[in-house]
């Protein structure tokens, strides 16, 4: 793509424009997951590991898992909470919800299971059930004002399926017209969460997820415009630290301001990983006032040892009876941070299994570091 815009810049004479376009980043490998996909083929087929033993003995099966169909109609999902962005958690949403997170479930598995033992029926599972939702043209009837907590769906299993697609992608005996339907999907799906995202001005945890959708599918897609929006909004994130290194709008959460500093960090950490793949240097990257994603990791941390540390931003007492998520971003982050530079509170959080389908099923299996 650069070599093109390279010889248009000579041939139009076209300054201006040429230095914009080559300032913008871009896909170099389609098929450069956020990890190294041979290598952690590789690695898991010689581990040794006692935690990531019990992450892959823990693994789900694709083609044990029944097929979950696509969710017809307008989505319309109740909100997450009873009432604002914190508090009571509203019970409507749950069964509403069900059918998303058993798709990204089954999805997961087949591509950890593909990872971890080569198995073609895995990855050829998960991608038929890409595909389903594919043809049916789920994740695309819906409007933010509508139902904003649909939108926020859409993000979240995008994030998902794009995450595991990257992985998918290197297996040979996929049938490359399914892979291309569903990464077209994919990418449509991406861009209409990404348009009301360029309407809105909304920049909390939210955004960044839509910045993980628009970075994972334009890898597999192709899409420069998806991936440099998406790592436009990385940098945003980290110009909007505190001084502290914690983001204002998610301790802005009250009792979940903790687990929003984290949830935050979600979304932020692979889609770093997908840009570092693509020679794009994110884990480095300063905002203007100096501060990295280090500063962000290391608020949690700090969080996590002393609790009274939020006092500054709520008087609430936090809730910190958080799941399995809640430090799988450390999983990649600890690939740039040796656990010796990292905050004993998030290291001792890896002791345990971390997963998230949102960020692709078993976070330890995908990128967990042996001891």
């Amino acid at each position: 793509m650069s070599a093109k815009i390279v010889r248009m810049c000579a041939a139009f004479s076209l300054p201006l424009v040429c230095t914009a376009m080559l300032a913008a980043d871009h896909v170099t490998n389609p098929k450069a997951s956020y990890i190294d996909v041979q290598q952690r083929h590789a690695q898991l087929a010689h581990n040794t590991d006692p935690r990531i033993a019990k992450a892959i003995a823990s693994l789900g099966f694709c083609t044990k898992l029944p097929e979950v169909p696509a969710p017809t109609g307008r989505m319309i999902i109740p909100h997450h909470y009873l009432s604002g962005g914190h508090g009571p958690i509203n019970p409507a949403e749950a069964p509403v919800t069900l059918i998303y997170g058993s798709f990204e479930k089954r999805v997961t598995a087949g591509m950890n299971q593909w990872l971890v033992t080569s198995d073609k029926n895995e990855a050829q599972c998960a991608q038929q059930q890409i595909d389903a939702w594919a043809q049916a043209g789920a994740l695309l009837d819906y409007t933010p004002k509508e139902s904003s907590q649909a939108w926020y769906q859409v993000e979240w299993t995008l994030s998902a399926i794009a995450t595991s697609e990257s992985v998918l992608v290197n297996e040979p005996s996929l049938d490359p017209a399914m892979v291309k339907r569903d990464i077209q999907w994919m990418n449509k799906v991406a861009h209409r969460t990404i348009d009301f995202d360029k309407a809105a001005t909304q920049t909390n945890n939210h955004h960044y997820w839509r910045g993980l959708a628009a970075v994972s599918t334009g890898v597999i897609s192709s899409d420069d415009s998806l991936f440099d929006w998406g790592v436009g909004v990385y940098k945003q994130a980290i110009d909007e630290f505190d001084q502290r290194g914690a983001f204002p709008k998610e301790m802005a959460r009250h009792e979940r301001a903790i687990h929003y500093q984290s949830f935050a960090l979600q979304p932020l950490t692979p889609l770093a990983s997908f840009a570092e793949r693509q020679h794009v240097p994110l884990y480095q990257y300063r905002s203007p006032t100096g501060r990295t994603i280090h500063d962000a990791v290391d608020f949690l941390g700090n969080a996590l040892a002393d609790p009274t540390i939020l006092k500054a931003y709520t008087p609430d007492t936090q809730l910190l009876n958080d799941g399995p998520d809640f430090f799988a971003f450390a999983e990649f982050y600890s690939h740039d941070a040796h656990h010796a530079h990292m905050p004993i509170a998030i290291v001792k959080g890896l002791e345990e299994l971390t997963f998230a389908t949102r960020i692709g099923g078993s976070t330890t299996v995908l990128a967990g570091l042996a001891h």
